[in-house]
């Protein structure tokens, strides 16, 4: 698995998008959905999100099997095998069904550490970039400490500290997601604290809390939750390797980054049937890329 550096992570949109003005809700939104509606890739993978997500929602009423029970006779069957659409797994049990019970895991490690991390490293980024001073410096290089460290390498020693389970692994991933969400919302908070609304909030009396809450937070949580959506690809890319070398969901549970650990010794013999969870882990990862880069490229404001 290759090493994946924090500062290779997706590129700040804060840092090229400058917010010059109060966002006027009505027209901004308006025109952010005019132009998602004439990006035929964005819906395309939006598309593709909403489907793979109902299909895990309803595994428990739509799946043909049970995803736990196995029959060692029918191990390994290929993909067409009636009643068995995309073949069996080492222990014979069905792949559909377990592909579609490992995508609910695979999702709450995808987006749960991602969700945590908006939240945390967006509170203290604001905070860093609204107040400035000592508490910037303070909380900007502590974040510095975490870039020293590639991100794979760090998810693998604090899950191997913590000890393997679905828990410690999105905690694991959310203390490697914080640093660089906390760099997009001071750079994002930076480029506003200074404007005249915020001035004239100041001049009018306004706390620094009411000023933070009304007037900077709603200019900065588009791009900050921009950047977040570019990082559950990586989040789900990192769970599943995490689950691969043992440090995440444990056996019998389906989680796609699992199933690939359990069916790496039948590459050779059912190789189609080893594809497949490596198959789901892609295309989400490829469709969370592209449904956040057209809402970048929608939500910004020069577009």
């Amino acid at each position: 698995m290759s090493s994946i550096e924090l500062h290779d992570m997706p590129q700040n949109p804060a840092s090229s998008t400058v917010v010059a003005q109060p966002i006027a809700a009505g027209g901004y939104w308006a025109g952010v959905r005019r132009r998602l509606s004439r990006d035929p890739i964005t819906l395309a993978g939006a598309g593709v999100l909403l489907v793979m997500l109902l299909l895990i929602i309803l595994a428990p009423w739509i799946a043909p099997y049970d995803p736990y029970h196995g029959q060692i006779p029918l191990r390994l069957k290929p993909i067409g095998t009636p009643s068995h659409w995309l073949g069996t797994d080492e222990l014979g049990r069905d792949m559909l069904t377990r592909l579609m019970y490992g995508g609910r895991l695979s999702w709450i490690l995808g987006l749960t550490p991602v969700a945590l991390a908006l939240v945390i490293g967006g509170a203290f980024g604001i905070v860093a970039g609204f107040a400035g001073g000592w508490l910037n410096t303070l909380i900007m290089r502590v974040t510095d400490v975490f870039y020293a460290f590639p991100s794979v390498l760090l998810a693998i020693a604090i899950s191997g500290a913590l000890g393997p389970g679905i828990g410690n692994a999105i905690i694991s991933l959310t203390l490697i997601f914080i640093p660089p969400i906390i760099r997009v919302a001071e750079s994002a908070a930076v480029s506003v604290r200074n404007l005249d609304y915020v001035e004239s909030a100041r001049s009018s009396g306004a706390g620094s809390v009411t000023i933070v809450v009304v007037h900077v937070l709603p200019n900065v949580l588009s791009h900050i939750f921009v950047y977040a959506t570019s990082l559950v690809g990586l989040s789900m890319i990192l769970a599943a390797g995490l689950s691969f070398l043992g440090l995440g969901t444990k056996p019998p549970e389906a989680e796609w980054g699992l199933m690939l650990n359990t069916l790496r010794m039948s590459i050779y013999s059912a190789p189609e049937i080893a594809f497949l969870p490596g198959l789901c882990i892609f295309l989400t990862s490829v469709c969370f890329n592209l449904v956040s880069n057209g809402l970048r490229s929608a939500m910004d404001i020069r577009a």
